[in-house]
């Protein structure tokens, strides 16, 4: 069984006061040692839970906050791919306007009507609605196109580049840059011809070609030579880049992500993902600009294929500028909410602080002041002693 003693009334008061003055100094140098008022749930329950449920919403932000993040680099990612494509795209540009430079191997027809306009209706230059106008690319194939009030300049050149009625004829028809009309034939040595059986003798005039019945014949002399060794090497390095640019498209990605490469990513923007923020994928890749290797089928040897080739890098750069722009908007978004969940979570460690932080000067003092108390409650207990010392003297 446990010892008792009994002690006098002063010392047990005066042992009491001592044992409770060190608890209270291992509280206030425990308080000191963390920082912290309050380290577990006996120091305070209501201040302690609270900051414990306050620290679980940082931990569950945080996670957000981290979502947020992955996408931000993600988006820069891809403002770098699309500036890396159109810097491509404009090493591309060089390329074509090179061609374009070099002569082309097959036979051309111009037309001698300058400044006329795709939306010009072929009535106001004399066609009648059932006049016929037949193109001839120097072989056996005929494109045979029937006016109507509604038909434009524009409708006729859209007819012969898709082949004519049979999709067989070759030519390709097209604009100068001076507004008229330019005939390429299929081969360096065709006799393209354009006649009509409209009933006005200046109406095929007025589209810029000659009104006798091998009206712009060209014949076989006209042949503009053999296939051209510059053009037929631009073309490899115009696929050559569109290769580059397949392979760019797919490296600008982040966490596997790469937003040029027809790839999405969901942000969520608040702990309950209610709140989100997609950011959609295009297809950046050369087919998906329209980039595609039908312009080098012939090696660039016709004028048609090139002009084609530039028509269709100046739409992919308008393409990538408005997705840049896109992407410009979807970054403001993102950095204004992952400004947000960072200052929640300032907040919220601002509120744990006021509930668990100690005050180091007002905890420095109370242990000063303890230790003060300690002196005095030893002295006290010695005192104490004294007086039980003073009897144990009557028995000697």
């Amino acid at each position: 069984m446990p010892l008792i003693v009994p002690l006098s009334q002063g010392v047990l008061g005066n042992l009491l006061a001592l044992q409770q003055t060190t608890n209270l100094i291992n509280t206030v140098q425990n308080q000191l040692a963390t920082g912290k008022k309050v380290n577990t749930a006996l120091d305070n329950p209501t201040n302690f839970f609270l900051a414990s449920n306050f620290q679980t919403n940082i931990n569950s932000l945080n996670s957000v906050l981290d979502q947020i993040n992955i996408g931000s680099r993600t988006l820069d990612t891809a403002n770098t791919g699309i500036t890396d494509l159109t810097n491509l795209l404009q090493s591309v540009q060089g390329s074509l306007n090179q061609a374009l430079a070099s002569s082309p191997t097959t036979s051309v027809l111009t037309g001698t009507a300058a400044n006329l306009v795709g939306t010009t209706l072929l009535s106001t230059l004399g066609f009648a609605a059932t006049d016929v106008i037949t193109v001839n690319d120097g072989t056996t194939n005929t494109t045979t196109f029937t006016a109507s009030a509604t038909q434009t300049i524009q409708s006729l050149i859209n007819f012969i580049n898709t082949g004519g009625t049979t999709g067989n004829n070759k030519d390709r028809a097209e604009f100068s840059g001076d507004g008229r009309v330019l005939i390429e034939g299929a081969t360096a040595a065709a006799s393209i011809s354009i006649t009509t059986n409209s009933a006005s003798t200046t109406a095929i005039q007025n589209l810029g070609f000659n009104a006798t019945a091998t009206n712009g014949t060209i014949n076989n002399t006209a042949a503009a030579g053999s296939a051209s060794s510059t053009r037929t090497a631009l073309a490899a390095q115009f696929d050559a880049l569109r290769t580059q640019i397949d392979q760019l498209a797919v490296d600008s990605s982040y966490n596997g992500v790469s937003l040029l490469n027809s790839q999405s990513l969901a942000i969520f923007t608040n702990v309950t993902s209610t709140s989100k923020v997609i950011l959609t994928g295009n297809n950046d890749t050369s087919v998906g600009l329209g980039l595609t290797s039908t312009f080098t089928v012939n090696t660039f040897q016709d004028n048609f294929d090139v002009n084609s080739a530039v028509s269709a890098v100046k739409t992919a750069l308008v393409t990538l500028q408005n997705q840049a722009s896109t992407y410009a908007s979807q970054v403001s978004i993102v950095q204004a909410r992952q400004d947000f969940v960072s200052r929640n979570i300032n907040t919220l460690n601002t509120g744990i602080n006021d509930l668990t932080l100690a005050d180091s000067n007002q905890v420095g003092a109370q242990l000063l002041a303890l230790q003060t108390r300690q002196t005095l409650s030893s002295t006290a207990l010695s005192l104490a002693t004294q007086s039980d010392q003073n009897v144990l003297r009557l028995f000697r």
